[in-house]
């Protein structure tokens, strides 16, 4: 009987005791996502989880169950919500200002509004080698920030001399990779990339008539942005067009690009380990026939100047009205840009995520939004989508960031709803840390209303 009682009172203490307290002993400086739905981005699987953050790294990510006292720590409620990696925009645009120029502040605001931690800026200015280094140092609130070069291209470098002189300057300066732009003659690009590969800087970008899409894959580019070049490549010889008369990316040979050589192509950007940016927002929208006024009156418009809503739709109405542009025809141009984008991402290098922002109707970080979308239409799945804009450009820049796990940089968006259900989800997120600094939304709204009012 004393047995039986000595059970009952040890079963009660037990029951009424319930789990066990965890004790961390963290400081202020950490920060804790209590009961995240954390997303594997290598696999899609999502574990409940506490996820600890010292510094601007991620110190630890612990299974939810027991309950947990954090000591000093900031801790965020995230319960029922969903926590990702920050997103990488590959293809960005910076303003040519100072670090401390309002244009400049609220271009990298918009980015990270959105919850993208790194941009990748394709058209390099000398005042954008200190502003990296800011962001780096976290001197300002930015993005990580890699830098091209200013523009190589058929005006900047018409002669090999001029190519071995700038691009020797341009290592020299410390970006890191050069931009290459249109109108390059074969001659002198073979010089710049000779040059390039003696002084150690990648280059990428677009690719020139004249060099050929064959011919840059073979020279190692280091991502081909646009699908420039690939339609073209299409084209077989003797179909004896001009090179120079392709239009819009290829546009004007669209009823002459050959599917089955697709696979060649996309072979050789594997070979030579081509990564590709797509940018599909720029054709879904700037070349697409949706009325330029539909686009303007979006409500994301409102973040932009009055003069560049007013530039973008005579840039657009200039592009796309007249008889040279068909909407039968651009949905046969589309057509032919999703197969490609389908087959580099399933058997080339692969792709990185990036849609040309600020650009007609690409408004900074919304934008990333659209190409998301433009990446589920050439068919890609949620995941997959998600994942060339995390795993790629990490892998891409041999960084420490685009996953959650121990020892990561710190880059996480929280989100109320599944991104892996729908990729809208990701849309006006909770909040947005960047390497440990966290924005929440009601700072994100905020700021937002403030850049919007300056706008109306």
């Amino acid at each position: 009987m004393r047995n039986l009682m000595h059970l009952i009172t040890v079963l009660i203490v037990s029951f009424s005791c319930g789990p066990k307290t965890q004790q961390y002993n963290l400081s202020e400086t950490s920060t804790v996502f209590e009961n995240a739905n954390v997303i594997d981005v290598r696999t899609g699987e999502i574990e409940k989880c506490h996820v600890v953050i010292d510094g601007q790294v991620i110190d630890q990510v612990i299974p939810a169950g027991n309950p947990a006292e954090w000591g000093q720590a900031n801790v965020i409620d995230a319960a029922n919500h969903y926590l990702l990696p920050g997103l990488a925009e590959m293809h960005a645009h910076i303003p040519a200002g100072e670090w401390n120029e309002p244009l400049v502040q609220e271009t990298l605001f918009l980015y990270l509004s959105n919850g993208i931690t790194t941009i990748r800026g394709m058209l390099g200015n000398p005042v954008h080698l200190p502003l990296r280094e800011k962001a780096a140092n976290q001197e300002i609130l930015s993005p990580r920030i890699f830098t091209s070069s200013p523009s190589l291209n058929g005006n900047t470098v018409r002669t090999p001399e001029e190519a071995r002189e700038k691009v020797s300057t341009y290592a020299r300066e410390g970006y890191d990779f050069l931009k290459l732009h249109p109108g390059i003659r074969k001659h002198v690009f073979d010089t710049l990339v000779k040059t390039a590969q003696e002084v150690g800087i990648p280059y990428a970008g677009h690719v020139s008539n004249l060099v050929g899409i064959r011919h840059a894959l073979k020279n190692g580019y280091q991502t081909v942005d646009h699908v420039d070049g690939f339609l073209e490549g299409l084209v077989p010889e003797d179909a004896g067009v001009n090179p120079t008369e392709n239009g819009f990316f290829g546009y004007n040979f669209t009823d002459l690009a050959k599917m089955e050589s697709i696979p060649e192509l996309v072979a050789l950007s594997k070979k030579n380990k081509v990564w590709v940016v797509p940018t599909q927002a720029l054709f879904d929208r700037w070349f697409s026939p949706i009325p330029a006024e539909e686009l303007v009156n979006q409500p994301e418009m409102k973040y932009m100047s009055p003069e560049t809503r007013n530039n973008w739709i005579e840039s657009k109405n200039n592009l796309t009205e007249g008889d040279s542009y068909e909407k039968e025809k651009w949905q046969q141009f589309q057509e032919i840009r999703y197969q490609l984008i389908q087959s580099l991402h399933e058997d080339g290098q692969g792709l990185l995520l990036g849609s040309d922002a600020p650009q007609v109707f690409n408004v900074p970080g919304f934008s990333i939004h659209h190409e998301l979308q433009g990446m589920l239409d050439a068919g890609l799945s949620p995941l997959e989508a998600i994942q060339i804009g995390t795993i790629n450009p990490a892998l891409f820049f041999g960084g420490n960031f685009g996953e959650i796990k121990k020892g990561m940089e710190a880059d996480l968006i929280l989100v109320n709803d599944n991104p892996l259900d729908n990729l809208e989800n990701l849309r006006n997120p909770i909040g947005v840390m960047a390497r440990g600094q966290w924005i929440d939304q009601n700072t994100i709204q905020k700021r937002l209303e403030q850049i919007a009012k300056q706008y109306e």
